[in-house]
């Protein structure tokens, strides 16, 4: 059985085709610059070349045939039909509180999606094109949404309500949703197996940090808290987000600069973070670099990610009041080794205590790694994130009838 999973994004589509009775990746890749020009497709095969070719989309339903086409055109196909996609997986940024766990997708699910895009802009609409794209070409397949929020639904009321007029929430649903629902997942679920104990018995604080980062309290196996909110500005220091500021800054400065609300919010989306305090970086690999060359705003950089890391560890700490072990995850986190130790630095009166040796090896293609020393209360896991793994599961589970929720489910990597 091979199952498509696609994320697409406003100017992209990534995709991944997995055989599910052989438990092979058969082929991944993705569509750059959908919709603005100069479009192109990087495809890559197991044990093959990667191959790369120009191609213009002007929409996502072209870059979705364009995917089509080289999974089954060419020496670089890998499926001989379209059939043989036997279900395709969907990730969905926002599902608002309408979803709690993936679902197959039918007309009153897209209409429910659309309900919630005003909550994700940027993403919603891109999600909804690719789903409607795919349902074009494979319109007898089934095809299933996983959400990004569904993962956090499960946070109480204290956490996840602002401290703005009630009506906001009621009539607009501004409230505290979260992100990288299936990133934390995985991770959560592997640091239980590599602690020897079950989901619903661990304490974990999982961080996501890549160009996007968030980071999750997880209680008992399920998120309890979350560093993203109403939208995914909210949080980290990320690589072009400014993350937690004080909210008057974006009404100060557009009076100071003289811009409109559409303005601040591409400054504060796109050109802050890393890439503000640098000027010239979002790539942390070019920050690290940077700071080795005594350049004093990557050096400032580098301090303002690490402390507000600890900031959240130190948060989240306290309302687990006992943690088993932290989780880091996504580019930045499995091989940044020196924003880890930063982060760290200071921690041993909490119990966690970092093997800096092993910290400086551990990168994340290393597979699972355990970074904190033999000694430490808490442990502290290098583990590269599966987002992909829990689209094709959720998938095939939804398909059998046998999917409940991440709670319950019996996830292969549960092993």
């Amino acid at each position: 059985m091979k199952i498509l999973a696609l994320n697409c994004g406003s100017s992209s589509v990534k995709y991944q085709l997995f055989n599910w009775n052989t438990d092979q990746l058969l082929a991944k890749g993705v569509v750059e610059r959908v919709g603005i020009g100069d479009s192109f497709i990087v495809h890559e095969v197991p044990g093959r070349e990667t191959f790369r070719e120009e191609y213009e989309c002007n929409d996502h339903n072209t870059a979705i045939n364009l995917v089509i086409k080289t999974l089954t055109q060419g020496e670089h196909k890998v499926i001989n039909d379209i059939k043989e996609i036997a279900a395709v997986g969907h990730r969905v940024v926002h599902g608002g509180e309408k979803f709690k766990s993936s679902v197959e997708i039918d007309d009153e699910v897209i209409k429910a999606i659309e309900s919630v895009q005003h909550l994700a802009p940027l993403h919603n609409p891109p999600n909804l094109s690719g789903i409607k794209a795919a349902q074009e070409l494979l319109p007898t397949v089934p095809h299933v949404a996983i959400f990004d929020t569904a993962f956090h639904q499960t946070m109480k009321r204290h956490a996840y309500m602002y401290a703005v007029p009630y009506e906001w929430y009621e009539n607009y649903g501004v409230r505290r949703y979260g992100f990288h629902g299936t990133s934390h997942l995985y991770v959560s679920k592997r640091a239980a197996v590599m602690l020897g104990k079950k989901p619903e018995e661990c304490n974990l604080i999982t961080m996501h940090i890549g160009n996007g980062a968030s980071h999750c309290a997880i209680k008992n196996g399920i998120s309890v808290d979350t560093s993203m909110g109403l939208t995914p500005l909210e949080g980290a220091v990320m690589g072009t987000r400014c993350g937690d500021i004080d909210p008057a800054i974006p009404l100060f400065m557009q009076k100071q600069l003289g811009v409109d609300a559409h303005t601040m919010c591409d400054i504060l989306n796109k050109k802050s973070g890393i890439l503000g305090l640098t000027g010239k970086y979002t790539d942390r690999r070019d920050v690290l670099d940077g700071e080795e060359h005594h350049d004093i705003r990557c050096k400032v950089a580098l301090e303002v990610e690490a402390y507000r890391i600890k900031k959240y560890i130190g948060a989240y700490y306290a309302v687990l009041g006992r943690v088993d072990a932290i989780v880091f995850t996504a580019g930045v986190g499995e091989n940044a080794w020196l924003i880890r130790q930063m982060a760290l630095e200071g921690l041993e009166n909490l119990g966690i205590k970092l093997d800096l040796e092993k910290n400086f090896e551990v990168r994340g293609r290393d597979g699972e790694s355990t970074i904190s020393t033999d000694d430490s209360k808490v442990k502290v896991f290098v583990i590269p994130t599966n987002e992909e793994r829990v689209f094709i599961e959720d998938v095939v589970a939804i398909m059998s009838g046998t999917y409940t929720d991440h709670t319950k489910y019996p996830y292969t990597f549960l092993k």
